[in-house]
């Protein structure tokens, strides 16, 4: 089906109450697994990339390899490119061809993060791309403060006039989520999550969801958290595949065959977190 706008998506599911899931990827079969992942399960889906791995495979390949994949999909999925630390990079993921692009200006100074989400929405806007930002500090679940100190987390009221001034198409916020493994269970703030969608005209998304528990997730969606950013836990699953198959003595040898082999556990694992963000059952 045509390619579909990240922010279609995004405002899709925040109408019909179900979450997409946005899994990070590395190279072709993580990118197909993800998009076969979502054939199977008949619900949207968004690849995206973190430009920090750009040394191990250039921004260009991987929007090309999964603008096909979607291009090909019977299911919407979208493309993305995560994580654009400043100005140069997000701009450069427009120019290697993202039809969505993050701009995280959330460690800077409120109006220094203005300026920069605010530049990149209209240097993004001349060809047609999507834009999410970022507004408090998702910081990292291994630094306990970044979980639970409130101080961190998205201000209702800074965030409405944030999305006026800058016009980004999505915001990501800080509700007691953060990246990478945690060192504690997080236990997100609903409060908040819920006086940010009513305040709010665009979708919000969430980042840091690789080992969130349940039924916090299912929580979110029912509350209108419309994105959900799957990293850690993507690539930890490939990582179990292949070295389950490896102890197996699959493939012997062979890294074709090993990638072939590894592929049905990991696409199982993205099934059941389309799964868990669609608990009103919403199919294509």
């Amino acid at each position: 089906m045509p390619l579909v706008k990240v922010n279609d998506l995004l405002r899709h599911a925040t109408e019909n109450h179900y979450g997409v899931a946005a899994v990070n990827v590395c190279n072709y079969e993580t990118i197909k697994w993800v998009a076969e992942a979502a054939g199977r399960e008949r619900i949207p889906v968004i690849i995206q990339f973190y430009p920090g791995f750009e040394k191990y495979i250039a921004l260009k390949h991987v929007a090309a390899i999964a603008k096909e994949f979607a291009e090909k999909s019977e299911v919407p999925i979208g493309v993305h490119l995560d994580h654009s630390a400043g100005y140069g990079i997000a701009v450069g993921g427009v120019r290697d061809g993202f039809p969505s692009v993050m701009v995280d200006g959330s460690a800077l100074p409120y109006e220094e993060n203005v300026a920069l989400t605010a530049a990149v929405v209209q240097a993004a806007g001349v060809f047609n791309v999507d834009v999410e930002a970022e507004l408090g500090h998702v910081g990292s679940g291994a630094n306990v403060d970044d979980i639970v100190n409130a101080d961190h987390y998205t201000n209702v009221e800074q965030a409405v006039e944030f999305v006026e001034r800058t016009g980004c198409g999505s915001l990501a916020v800080a509700v007691g989520n953060a990246h990478g493994a945690y060192v504690q269970t997080p236990n997100l703030d609903f409060e908040r999550i819920a006086a940010l969608r009513k305040a709010l005209p665009i979708p919000l998304v969430l980042h840091g969801c690789s080992d969130i528990p349940h039924e916090q997730l299912q929580e979110s969606v029912r509350l209108g958290m419309s994105k959900f950013n799957i990293a850690t836990e993507y690539f930890r699953a490939c990582y179990a595949s292949v070295e389950k198959q490896v102890a197996a003595g699959e493939a012997k040898g062979n890294l074709f065959g090993l990638m072939n082999a590894a592929a049905e556990d990991v696409i199982e694992f993205v099934r059941g977190k389309m799964r868990l963000l669609n608990p009103n059952k919403f199919s294509f």
